[in-house]
């Protein structure tokens, strides 16, 4: 089984995902990172060129992948679980644990990066609105535990999730080389 971060732009899936990784000894992936590995150059250039149709069709083939691999934690995009064919993907292959925070928090913390708007035209505010008042029922629907990210620091973050994969029995099947 595998652990899954989803959550929208800036909601922490790689800062936590790679902490908990580090923390309970697990390989972490990212599926941004997987997706330019992929490539060969940023998956940015990949939507300017190809479209987002073309993203979307990678990024089901590397869930496929993903649910395929045991006991790793894993950074999905930040609209892979939007899609029901990358939900059907990762099924039962580990727990999904959507990230939340506050639109402005997300606002704050991706301000500086220059990523592809999925709505042409928007400020990163009115993407990111747009997206969760659109979407906020998917990305609830598909996780299994719902986790706030802009009430704690990033340790006290990790520390929690650590706790909770630990004592948590829906992460039971996880095998943990430093279970307490």
């Amino acid at each position: 089984m595998n652990i899954y971060f989803c959550g929208m732009i800036g909601s922490g899936k790689t800062s936590i995902g790679k902490g908990l990784s580090r923390e309970l000894g697990l390989p972490y992936y990212d599926l941004d990172w997987e997706m330019d590995s992929i490539l060969g150059y940023s998956f940015h250039r990949l939507v300017q060129e190809q479209g987002w149709v073309a993203f979307r069709e990678l990024e089901y083939s590397i869930c496929k992948s993903f649910a395929q691999r045991k006991n790793a934690i894993i950074g999905l995009g930040g609209g892979t679980i939007r899609y029901e064919w990358n939900r059907d993907a990762l099924r039962g292959s580990g727990v999904i644990i959507l990230l939340e925070a506050s639109i402005p928090e997300l606002v704050r913390r991706v301000s500086l990066a220059d990523r592809p708007r999925v709505n042409p035209g928007t400020s990163i505010e009115e993407d990111i609105r747009i997206i969760w008042d659109k979407y906020k029922d998917r990305y609830e629907g598909a996780a299994d535990i719902i986790y706030r990210t802009d009430e704690k620091t990033l340790a006290e973050e990790i520390e929690e999730l650590v706790q909770m994969v630990k004592t948590d029995p829906r992460f039971q099947a996880l095998e943990l080389p430093l279970r307490a």
